[in-house]
């Protein structure tokens, strides 16, 4: 499946790994290479889950900037590498901790449920954090008398809103990698496969998620995909997705909804970033104290949840 090179950088990355008791993380929209030398591959829940059990002394983060701090604050004695240091998020940079005091000023006493998919110190001002995987349970938790402001993804929010029946006050950002499937691009790939069920993230336009015929996590769309009697399905969320579903369902048939779906800041960790990173201990990330303090108090809340 790999270049004798890349099988090579591979091998030399699960050597240093143990040599030098570490973790190595994966995203799901990670690189294939980078996903099979993980000591774990999942979604935002599940990594924030494993960066916060682990006893390696190193975390290297294959995946964006937010993940690798989540990952620092949950484990604060542990050093935490991010094999590429441009990896951002545009959704994440929505959103400053300035403007969201702004908004929290507007709506005094409101409790604020901040997507994981945000900067340390937007999750400083937070109550709760959620993931997609668990948004929704998040809502439900919070007093039913009690104003919502939920940040940053106005999809996913929509979404939440919908489940719930809960009346949300939505930030104006959006994943642009999600964004860009279109009713058209499910349209289409439902002609080309008609006997195929649409899956679907829920950080996808709303126009988008009522025609899928499930509107999961990654993770989800994974379980569901491996349990599900059916045969052929539509993806909806980011290609790196389509290695796991091809390891684990093998004997399924899973057509990407568009070629669009593609993150670039995701796909900017490669295996010889993962290397240089073992190699050199670096980039490392800090994150301020009090901020991650703060910080913690959300995650740990919405840890508790599940």
């Amino acid at each position: 499946m790999f270049a004798e090179k890349t099988k090579k950088l591979m091998d030399e990355v699960v050597r240093l790994k143990k040599e030098k008791n570490a973790i190595i993380l994966a995203h799901l929209y990670q690189r294939p290479e980078v996903q099979e030398v993980a000591d774990y591959v999942g979604d935002s829940l599940g990594l924030a889950r494993t960066a916060a059990n682990t006893d390696a002394e190193i975390i290297v983060f294959a995946g964006v900037h937010f993940m690798a701090e989540s990952a620092k604050i949950l484990s604060p004695d542990k050093i935490v590498l991010l094999p590429e240091i441009e990896a951002g998020c545009p959704l994440a940079d929505t959103i400053t901790a300035e403007s969201l005091r702004a908004k929290k000023a507007e709506h005094p006493g409101a409790v604020v449920v901040t997507y994981v998919n945000s900067s340390a110190a937007v999750k400083a001002e937070s109550d709760i954090i959620c993931t997609s995987a668990n948004a929704v349970k998040v809502v439900e938790s919070i007093p039913g008398d009690k104003k919502i402001i939920f940040t940053p993804d106005k999809n996913l929010g929509s979404f939440v809103a919908k489940k719930t029946g809960r009346d949300l006050i939505l930030w104006e950002g959006h994943c642009n990698t999600h964004q860009r499937l279109t009713p058209d691009d499910i349209r289409e790939a439902k002609a080309k496969y008609p006997n195929a069920k649409v899956l679907v993230h829920p950080e996808c336009r709303p126009e988008v998620t009522e025609l899928a015929d499930g509107v999961f996590s990654t993770t989800g769309i994974i379980n569901y995909v491996v349990n599900d009697p059916r045969e052929e399905f539509i993806i909806g969320t980011e290609a790196g997705i389509m290695h796991q579903l091809l390891k684990k369902a093998p004997e399924k048939k899973c057509y990407l909804a568009s070629p669009k779906l593609v993150c670039p800041n995701m796909k900017l960790t490669t295996i010889e970033k993962v290397k240089l990173a073992l190699e050199t201990l670096e980039p490392q990330i800090e994150v301020d104290p009090e901020i991650a303090k703060k910080a913690l108090e959300a995650l740990e809340k919405m840890l508790a949840i599940g």
